[in-house]
């Protein structure tokens, strides 16, 4: 019932064969939150699998193994496997038109409500239907109102059911190749999803105190630690470093949170944390920069930090092509061009300065810092690495402070 695990001493550490767990007595399963659940014989096990109904079973073990490995590395669990993906695959796609659909109709309710409005002022102004028609078109697309539809129709509607597609799309592609085509990205995300990364937790744990003080009653934030374009242009040079804690509202808040978990996870278990914090203040600082020279309007918002981490990612990892799938570095650059996408689309009130100002110091930053290596191995972190991380590290978290004694006037 087993297919064998990497043997190559050299394979990246997330396609080692101990890149998992040791394997309990018997047969079982692990959930998506880590809970191991024991079976009671390869059958039960096929069976457990058969029947997860999202996609839950993300390691399994078998008496003949001494680690835990992926359920889709295990041969004789292809066929539940396959009937498993079928099903959730088929439901996450329904699920994805559905919300296809109730978005679409929020974005046309809302151009038609600000077209017809628009229309019916044009009317007072010219007699001639054309040209009342092109004003209320004119009206509907530079609308801030219609503008917030359609980025919500494309965040939370359009690209998860693209998403939903691909996923759905790639069964074919199984059936073709086997699953040995899929193992690698799947082994190196879970592989990622169980590593530790404590200063990412800092930074979370840093914005989301800063975003705790803005909730406060009576506060101004973004006048008391945003990037005031005027203020900052007047002396007050720490708002470069306060407003990257800042948020708008809480959607903006949560984009950034998870953009936040995710990259900085995989930015610090493979380039190191040191290169985490210092990416992360050079990226902002640049971005922030670039916003004071381009944008008028007070800006806030980590965004062009996680700019600099992902453009890092994108340089560090291809410069360093043993550490990474080539379909998941491939993610990241789907990532810039939906990211671009977006920031065309809302580029009223998104400030595509910033993002382009921490992207492009991003990859400065890992094209100058690491040179291109065959080695499957992580770098190894340098003293001065670790002096510059921790000096990096104690800006970053005065400037939060800073920031929340702004806010609060404390």
């Amino acid at each position: 019932m087993t297919e064998p695990a990497p043997k190559d001493p050299e394979a990246p550490v997330w396609a080692r064969p101990d890149a998992f767990p040791e394997a309990p007595p018997g047969w079982g399963w692990v959930n998506s939150k880590g809970k191991p659940i024991s079976c009671e014989s390869a059958a039960a096990l096929a069976e457990a699998i058969r029947k997860d109904p999202d996609g839950n079973a993300c390691l399994v073990w078998i008496p003949s193994l001494d680690r835990m490995v992926l359920p889709e590395e295990v041969a004789a669990l292809a066929g539940p496997i396959r009937e498993a993906r079928e099903r959730w695959t088929r439901d996450d796609l329904a699920d994805a038109a559905g919300r296809l659909r109730w978005f679409g109709l929020i974005l046309i309710g809302s151009g038609s409500f600000v077209f017809f409005r628009a229309f019916n002022y044009a009317r007072q102004l010219t007699p001639e239907h054309w040209e009342q028609a092109k004003f209320a078109w004119r009206h509907t697309v530079a609308s801030t109102f219609v503008g917030l539809a359609f980025l919500m129709f494309v965040i939370f509607a359009l690209i998860p059911w693209f998403q939903a597609r691909k996923r759905r799309a790639a069964l074919a592609a199984w059936d073709r190749n086997g699953m040995a085509a899929i193992v690698p990205p799947l082994r190196f995300e879970t592989w990622l999803g169980q590593q530790r990364a404590p200063v990412t937790i800092v930074f979370l744990g840093l914005i989301s105190l800063v975003g705790l003080a803005q909730l406060m009653p009576g506060t101004d934030s973004i006048a008391a630690a945003g990037l005031d374009k005027q203020r900052y242009a007047q002396g007050e040079w720490w708002r470069l470093l306060t407003a990257p804690f800042l948020h708008g509202n809480p959607i903006h808040f949560l984009f950034n949170a998870a953009a936040m978990a995710y990259l900085g996870k995989r930015l610090e278990v493979f380039a190191r944390w040191p290169h985490l914090a210092m990416v992360f203040l050079f990226a902002a600082g640049l971005g922030g920069e670039a916003s004071a020279r381009f944008v008028a309007a007070p800006s806030v918002g980590a965004s062009g930090g996680l700019l600099g981490w992902l453009g890092f990612l994108l340089v560090f990892e291809t410069l360093h092509r043993g550490l990474v799938p080539r379909s998941s570095r491939q993610r990241l650059a789907v990532v810039v061009g939906i990211t671009a996408f977006i920031g065309a689309m809302g580029y009223r009130f998104i400030d595509n300065a910033a993002h382009a100002g921490g992207l492009i110091a991003g990859i400065v930053y890992a094209a100058i810092v690491f040179p291109a290596s065959r080695s499957v191995r992580r770098p190894e972190v340098t003293t001065a690495d670790l002096t510059g991380g921790t000096a990096a590290l104690v800006v970053l978290t005065a400037a939060a402070g800073f920031a929340i004694w702004q806010i609060t006037g404390r």
